[in-house]
């Protein structure tokens, strides 16, 4: 490639590549915007302008792991969720916009910022806990991991953030003292034999301890269900995203093992079941 070319010249190129190779031509633009630092007026404005080798170099890079399958979030270090921008990294799963309307969900069932306790479980990057607690900063939020990894990217978000959040490393609700009004969490759900399914990108570069459960994905719920009783305050409600299949099988869980509590699905833009929320009280 020509090391007099503009911007707009060495744009176009890797366009026209990624197109042959059948992968989205906004990761260009996307990756262009994050190796100059500019919005996308400000790219615009420079279209006509050399680019200097150095960042033809970065650019270069970054479109060959692309096509290698790397997803673009990992390459720039950051994904965007609910209006924010969290660093992620290869220990955290990349947050999805459908997570959004479960963030979403529980703020319009809790329209005014009165004090809560909240635990985020299984937070990876912290997108679900440190959204909630930007909109509604009297809340008391903890964030949990597994992975000590994740929280350590969940810490480094909510720093860049400013948002104040405890974060605790644990197995699901076992490392909580007391009880919680509100336990969120977006679990591993997805079963084994849904692999071949998959995209190549995410089963190569994405943590499958955030991805995968056994007992046909529902491991997790089970596990939930029977700690949850004992976590949550007697008005307490949880709220988990879950395979669009199995609305069904997630909602026989929590009624085996919380017979009186009122359980709600709740569908996703799409018009798939994704949610679902479980009040302890059926009157609630």
């Amino acid at each position: 490639m020509s090391k007099q070319q503009t911007y707009f010249q060495v744009q176009q190129q890797y366009q026209k590549l990624v197109i042959n190779q059948g992968a989205e031509v906004p990761a260009v633009t996307e990756l262009l915007l994050g190796i100059t630092g500019w919005t996308p007026i400000e790219l615009l404005r420079q279209q006509r302008n050399i680019m200097p080798t150095s960042q033809q170099e970065k650019l270069k890079k970054a479109i060959q792991k692309y096509l290698a399958g790397w997803p673009v979030q990992y390459l720039l270090g950051k994904a965007a969720f609910f209006g924010h921008e969290f660093s992620v990294d290869p220990a955290v799963l990349i947050p999805r916009p459908e997570t959004e309307e479960l963030v979403e969900w529980i703020l319009a069932d809790f329209p005014q910022n009165e004090p809560l306790k909240a635990v985020d479980v299984g937070t990876g990057s912290g997108a679900i806990g440190i959204s909630l607690k930007l909109a509604r900063p009297s809340w008391q939020l903890t964030l949990t991991d597994l992975s000590g990894a994740a929280l350590q990217i969940a810490q480094k978000n909510a720093q860049q953030l400013l948002a104040e959040v405890v974060t605790i490393e644990g197995d699901l609700l076992q490392p909580l003292l007391g009880k919680y009004d509100l336990i969120i969490s977006n679990p591993p759900y997805i079963a084994e034999n849904e692999r071949p399914l998959m995209d190549r990108s995410v089963l190569e570069h994405e943590p499958a301890m955030a991805l995968f459960a056994a007992e046909n994905g529902l491991k997790i719920y089970r596990r939930l269900a029977k700690q949850l009783a004992a976590k949550l305050t007697d008005n307490g409600r949880l709220y988990v995203e879950i395979g669009f299949q199995q609305a069904a099988a997630v909602k026989k869980i929590f009624h085996q093992q919380l017979p009186t509590a009122k359980i709600t699905v709740k569908k996703d833009i799409t018009g798939k079941d994704r949610m679902i929320r479980v009040c302890l009280k059926s009157d609630k």
